[in-house]
């Protein structure tokens, strides 16, 4: 992490599916690690007091703040936002407060987002939100957004995305210039949906280093650093990419343990496959930011486990150390929207 000064993340305990003691577990390797971090453990007190007596754990910059209820995973975000003493509305209200400057949640995705949006609003300029992943490659993992905020878009939102998926890139990613691109079904330009071309042309007018349509096998290739799609296409391939990963590491196993000469192979490539693991391993990012808002929020899985909330507050709190929300205003300044670029049916 860039050490530019302390940050307190607000992490929501009560969302996980698979408990209390495994957030906190998370938090407390996440202020071991990082120096300049503190986080607020959102949640019912009894159960937070209690996970740390049983896990023996405690910290000068690990504290906890009480909310009295709890939003489902199956509640919807227009009944979510109602309750004000949930665990994720507490969280946000931490960070509308000045209290802390992120939130980490592993709970249910719309209703975090829709909380979010309601006490810290869109960033001035922004359209929609969007919710970002960062897809694995070996050198260069791909910015893919928008991978389920918003199913139905216009050519001025994916422009947004583009925008602030460059921007994020850039400075957490570390790309000096990215590479841009609009997933489509081909890499012509006169390719894709009408709104892919919209997109496209409003993309190609603007200051980002826009190259044009990506196909979908272009996503696990490190050709682009920033993909750009409506939420309905970009959660369909990010459910598809984690079931496929998925199969490929159970199957693996299986074929393994068919033979003695199969295991004894296995064991002389452990060092290869244990690489192979963590470039697949979603813990290993944490979790997905969620950009366009004026505050810093990072989803989680539900399953998320202790390494993925170490990781995400390590994310969330570079995300705010980094000031990538006044870097986003700024790209957006500089990229006033005009009139596309015409549309010309030509192959890269």
């Amino acid at each position: 992490m860039r050490r530019h000064g302390p940050v307190t993340v607000a992490l929501d305990v009560m969302g996980s599916e698979v408990g209390v003691e495994e957030m906190l577990t998370g938090a407390m390797e996440a202020v071991e690690q990082l120096p300049l971090v503190s986080v607020i453990c959102v949640g019912d007190n009894a159960h937070i007091q209690a996970g740390m007596r049983r896990l023996g754990i405690s910290h000068p910059r690990l504290f906890s703040e009480h909310a009295g209820e709890v939003v489902g995973m199956d509640e919807q975000p227009h009944q979510a936002v109602k309750k004000e003493d949930s665990s994720i509305a507490v969280a946000a209200r931490l960070v509308h407060e000045g209290r802390a400057q992120a939130v980490v949640s592993p709970g249910n995705t719309g209703a975090t987002m829709a909380t979010c949006m309601v006490q810290w609003r869109r960033l001035k300029g922004i359209s929609r939100p969007a919710i970002a992943t960062v897809l694995p490659h070996p050198k260069r993992p791909c910015l893919l957004l928008d991978v389920g905020a918003n199913v139905d878009c216009k050519g001025r939102n994916l422009l947004h995305f583009g925008l602030m998926g460059s921007t994020y890139a850039r400075l957490v990613l570390h790309r000096r210039r990215p590479r841009v691109g609009i997933l489509s079904n081909g890499e012509e330009d006169c390719k894709g949906t009408e709104l892919v071309k919209e997109a496209a042309g409003l993309l190609r007018n603007t200051t980002l280093n826009f190259a044009g349509n990506a196909e979908g096998r272009d996503l696990m290739r490190g050709t682009f650093d920033v993909v750009v799609c409506d939420g309905f296409v970009g959660n369909v391939v990010l459910k598809f990419g984690e079931a496929l990963a998925e199969f490929i590491m159970t199957n693996l196993k299986e074929e393994v343990r068919r033979s003695v000469i199969s295991q004894v192979g296995a064991l002389a490539m452990l060092p290869a496959l244990q690489r192979f693991r963590k470039q697949v391993d979603h813990a290993e990012y944490g979790g997905a930011p969620l950009l366009g808002l004026n505050g810093v929020c990072i989803i989680c899985h539900g399953s998320s486990r202790a390494k993925a909330i170490r990781n995400a507050i390590r994310v969330a709190s570079e995300q705010v150390s980094l000031k990538v929300n006044d870097h986003i205003l700024a790209a957006l300044d500089e990229n006033t929207e005009i009139p596309a670029k015409p549309l010309e049916c030509a192959t890269h």
